[in-house]
C-alpha cells in the first residue's frame, strides 16, 4: 500500500510571509493541524498548531486581548516554522510512512514527487484509514490469532480448515514481536461463516493451532484462550 493512495491530495499550505492570525484561521477553517510553508512556490518550513501555540504562549503572557491580537497579526510564519522539514516521498509505502512519523514524534507530513514539489499531505489519520482497510475491519466479520509453528505450510493448514467451513479471508497479517523463537503469530480476519458453525470451526481450530483468540465484531463476542 502506498502513500499515495492514503494522502489528502488537497493540500493547503500558506506563504512564509503570511502571519500567525493567518495561519490560525486556515487551521481552523480547514479542520487541519499543519500547514506547509511556501517560498517562491516551494516548500521551505511546515507550521503546526503545536507551533503557533507555543509562539503565544511564549510571547504573549504579559499582553491583554488586544495586543494579543496585534501580536498575531504582526509576526510571520517564517519567525514560528520549523525548518528543514521532514517530507515523505509518494513512492513510499504506508508502512515506511508510520515509521518515519514515529521516529520523528510527528502527527503528519508533506508529500513530495522526485522533484521536491508537494503532492498531498500525510496524517496519523490517514494512516489509520490504511490500516482499518487493510485488516478488513470495516466490514466486521471474524478475527482469529494464532501461535503457530514458524514453517511453510503452518498457515495454509488453519486457512484450509476455514475453508472448509465456507469462511472467506479477507486478510492475513503476521508478527514476529514478543514470540517465542521458532513461531509466529498470525491474525485472520473472515467473512461469510454462519455462526450456527462456529463452535464446531473453533473446535477444528484448537486441534490443528495454539488459538489465541477469538474477536466476532458483528455480535460483538470475545474469547481468549
Amino acid at each position: 500500500m502506498l502513500v499515495q493512495d492514503w494522502m489528502s491530495k488537497n493540500v493547503i499550505t500558506i506563504e512564509v510571509d503570511k502571519s500567525m492570525e493567518d495561519a490560525v484561521k486556515l487551521l481552523k477553517k480547514h479542520d487541519i493541524k499543519m500547514l506547509p510553508v511556501m517560498k517562491k512556490g516551494k516548500l521551505t518550513g511546515i507550521v503546526t498548531d503545536r507551533d503557533l501555540k507555543r509562539a503565544q504562549a511564549s510571547d504573549a503572557t504579559s499582553l491583554d486581548i488586544h495586543e494579543l491580537l496585534y501580536l498575531l497579526s504582526t509576526i510571520k510564519i517564517g519567525q514560528v516554522m520549523s525548518k528543514n522539514p521532514i517530507t515523505i516521498p509518494i513512492d513510499f509505502t504506508i508502512e515506511e510512512t508510520a515509521d518515519i512519523l514515529l521516529k520523528n514524534k510527528i502527527s503528519g507530513a508533506p508529500v513530495v514527487d522526485s522533484k521536491e514539489n508537494i503532492v498531498g499531505a500525510i496524517t496519523q489519520n490517514d494512516l489509520f484509514r490504511a490500516l482499518i482497510s487493510l485488516s478488513g475491519f470495516g466490514k466486521k466479520g471474524i478475527q482469529f490469532a494464532f501461535l503457530l509453528e514458524d514453517r511453510p505450510g503452518s498457515i495454509k493448514e488453519v486457512a484450509d480448515i476455514i475453508r472448509k467451513f465456507n469462511g472467506r479471508m479477507v486478510s492475513i497479517l503476521s508478527t514476529y514481536d514478543n514470540i517465542p523463537e521458532g513461531y509466529r503469530k498470525v491474525i485472520i480476519r473472515i467473512y461469510d461463516i454462519d455462526r450456527r458453525n462456529l463452535p464446531k470451526l473453533k473446535d477444528e481450530l484448537k486441534h490443528k493451532a495454539k488459538l489465541l483468540y477469538m474477536v466476532d465484531h458483528r455480535d460483538n463476542i470475545r474469547e481468549i484462550y
